[in-house]
């Protein structure tokens, strides 16, 4: 209990969260987790702006409910241009690098794990580079159970202080991503469309 106690949690919060799962062990017999399995902790490299590899066993996760910018991706502050994808990358490079993450999977899409993953600095990776600016909600994520309603809303912050793109004039990944399935981009165009 000092532990809990220690780590911010008092003891009628824990009892609170352990009750229910003591009460259903004792009325049947058999103890089922209510929780889906959490992942051992893991160390990754960064593939993109939502995809990291866990460096031990090469799977793949994705953060589920937000899309970045691609690599190739420009986006433009006024009339200067600026790597939106990678700048996207290395904000999560700066985030995971030496870092211990928790993932917990929310589905699996072909050889990706769609998943919410956290750090100690970061409690959710995917809602922190919301509020900075750094990434968007995709599309389907507003109709989407998994999705916290908290992503909306750190969009909106990011928004409204004109934070990271929205800053600057870009265009959303999933249209980028249409007009330039292989990822490269012509040198010397332009920014936008």
């Amino acid at each position: 209990m000092a532990r809990l106690r220690d780590a911010g949690v008092g003891c009628l919060s824990a009892l609170a969260f352990v009750a229910p799962c003591l009460a259903q062990a004792s009325s049947t017999g058999i103890y089922r987790p209510k929780l889906p399995a959490q992942s051992p902790p893991l160390r990754v490299e960064v593939i993109d702006g939502t995809r990291l590899r866990d460096i031990e066993t090469k799977a793949v996760f994705r953060l589920h409910g937000i899309e970045t910018c691609a690599p190739g991706q420009i986006a433009t502050l006024e009339r200067q241009a600026w790597p939106c994808g990678t700048v996207a990358a290395a904000w999560l490079v700066n985030a995971t690098l030496n870092r211990w993450l928790a993932c917990a999977v929310i589905r699996e899409e072909g050889d990706e794990r769609l998943a919410r993953c956290a750090t100690a600095h970061h409690p959710d990776l995917a809602a922190s580079m919301l509020r900075e600016g750094v990434a968007v909600l995709t599309p389907s994520a507003r109709n989407d159970r998994e999705v916290p309603p908290s992503y909306g809303q750190a969009e909106q912050q990011a928004r409204k202080a004109y934070r990271g793109l929205w800053s600057s004039t870009f265009e959303m990944p999933w249209d980028w991503r249409a007009r330039w399935p292989d990822g490269a981009r012509a040198v010397g165009r332009e920014a936008m469309p």
